[in-house]
């Protein structure tokens, strides 16, 4: 059985650049690779993937919270590669874990582990309970030289921001990659929001 893989790392730690990477080595073998993403994630246009590095690459399939993934429209297809998975439904997690059984082929999940609240998304959590492979994406922390594991808004005056909704969509200007230490100093709290 192929595996299913959630490749996580805090914001700006190049997990788009990684995955067109991965997208290009598998079509220069000549195999089929299929680019998904969730549709809420239109920071680059409708259906661009793009990393912060200047590449980019178009989604093959947007994915809702509701959509249902045909397995007979797999087939023949050697790997997927899933964008931004922290958005994804719990639903389409657990669909894209039986196309590693039928048709049988990997699928690599790329994505945040957690918020700007240290909380986990609904994707996440669940690539985290079916993944048979779990890797860290690493960065430094923006403050500091240790490893980055969390994800700090930033409000429009720059400031740390534990306000807001959940899913808000942001590049450099509105999230930070920040160590636990870093993120405690900026808030002082214990509990962390």
């Amino acid at each position: 059985m192929a595996k299913l893989y959630f490749r996580h790392g805090p914001m700006d730690s190049a997990k788009t650049l990684n995955l067109l990477a991965v997208a290009h080595n598998y079509r220069s073998q000549g195999k089929q690779v299929l680019l998904l993403k969730p549709r809420l994630d239109d920071r680059f246009g409708d259906a661009s993937i793009a990393s912060r590095a200047g590449l980019e690459a178009k989604a093959d399939l947007l994915l809702d919270h509701d959509t249902e993934l045909d397995p007979a429209d797999f087939v023949g297809v050697d790997c997927i590669l899933v964008d931004e998975a922290q958005f994804l439904s719990t639903s389409v997690v657990e669909q894209l874990r039986q196309l590693t059984k039928e048709p049988g082929f990997p699928v690599i999940c790329y994505g945040l582990r957690t918020d700007f609240r240290t909380r986990l998304f609904e994707g996440s959590r669940r690539l985290l309970e079916l993944a048979d492979s779990i890797e860290e994406v690493k960065v430094t922390c923006q403050f500091c030289n240790r490893k980055a594991i969390l994800n700090l808004r930033l409000a429009d005056s720059g400031a740390p921001s534990l306000d807001g909704a959940q899913i808000e969509l942001g590049g450099n200007e509105r999230y930070a990659p920040v160590c636990f230490n870093c993120y405690d100093a900026r808030f002082s709290v214990s509990g962390l929001g």
